[in-house]
């Protein structure tokens, strides 16, 4: 009797990656992005205030301006990476 493998999502996400690599040679390093298992915890408004010693009117003021924000449950979040971006972009601006 033959065994019979179900694969799971893991299974899935592996074997894409390693069909990526294939197609675009494996030469390819991928140090600038973290590893695919790897999720950026979502910070909140005082979180974000704290990080980057701002009020949450000012921070208010830069979701108005284009501040990437990510609702959940009527509740706004942000990721740091995103934040970093913005602030960089946006920097070159005020002076």
């Amino acid at each position: 009797m033959d065994t019979l493998f179900i694969p799971n999502e893991n299974d899935f996400r592996k074997w894409i990656r390693e069909a990526v690599l294939e197609c675009m040679g494996n030469n390819v390093i991928n140090s600038a992005q973290p590893p695919a298992e790897y999720e950026e915890p979502l910070l909140s408004r005082k979180e974000i205030a704290g990080i980057f010693r701002i009020s949450l009117v000012t921070l208010h003021d830069w979701v108005k301006r284009g501040l990437p924000r990510h609702k959940q449950r009527g509740r706004v979040y942000f990721l740091r990476s995103e934040v970093l971006d913005y602030v960089k972009k946006n920097r070159q601006r005020s002076f």
